[in-house]
């Protein structure tokens, strides 16, 4: 096995989905939490200049979509099939291009919160509408058993009810999964105990 080292800020962000994935399967690993003062310094030894990096011995792994994969890979969540995968990354991805809508890192506390409200009132719905079509009456996204969309619906769901407690109301489909995520018990092991943290 491998020695896995997760390093990103102490927030869920775009680590948590690969920290599900640690959690469900029980993979011991490293969850190197940074602070923000620390960011300048850290960054200027990053290839890339961003966060998450997954180390795997001593191989390092930037991309949360793509040390998510890997992880998933790993672990048998990334779907049964070469075409499961391929239904499992359009899910993953999909919520991507979702999410990547939000103006994270805009300082205008005005200019965010328009746009914030813009993509939650025009947006959500396409995204919630085409999920519950794609889940059906299922009770895993993709085939007979869960995947990592699964987990990264879950992840990501929980910053879209952070800005709109009652974004999930009218799809009721959707607040199911993300339960089902959660009660597992290794992930809801995990949610117990880490960190609270408003992103």
């Amino acid at each position: 096995m491998p020695n896995y080292k997760l390093t990103y800020f102490k927030l869920r962000g775009r680590a948590e989905t690969a920290r599900y994935i640690f959690a469900y399967s029980g993979i011991k690993y490293e969850d190197d939490t940074i602070e923000r003062s620390d960011w300048a310094n850290l960054k200027q030894t990053l290839l890339f200049k961003q966060l998450p990096i997954l180390r795997v011995d001593a191989i390092e792994i930037n991309q949360s979509t793509a040390i998510g994969r890997y992880l998933a890979r790993e672990t048998g969540l990334a779907g049964k099939s070469n075409l499961e995968q391929a239904q499992v990354d359009a899910i993953v991805d999909t919520i991507n291009d979702f999410m990547n809508l939000f103006p994270w890192t805009e300082r205008d506390q005005d200019v965010k919160q328009k746009r914030t409200k813009d993509i939650l009132a025009n947006n959500v719905p396409t995204l919630l509408e085409g999920l519950c079509k794609l889940l059906g009456d299922r009770t895993w996204f993709v085939g007979d058993s869960v995947t990592w969309a699964d987990f990264h619906w879950a992840v990501c769901s929980i910053t879209l009810t952070n800005l709109n407690s009652d974004i999930l109301h009218n799809y009721p489909k959707m607040l199911a999964l993300k339960e089902r995520v959660e009660a597992l018990p290794r992930i809801a092991s995990w949610i117990e105990q880490r960190p609270k943290t408003p992103l």
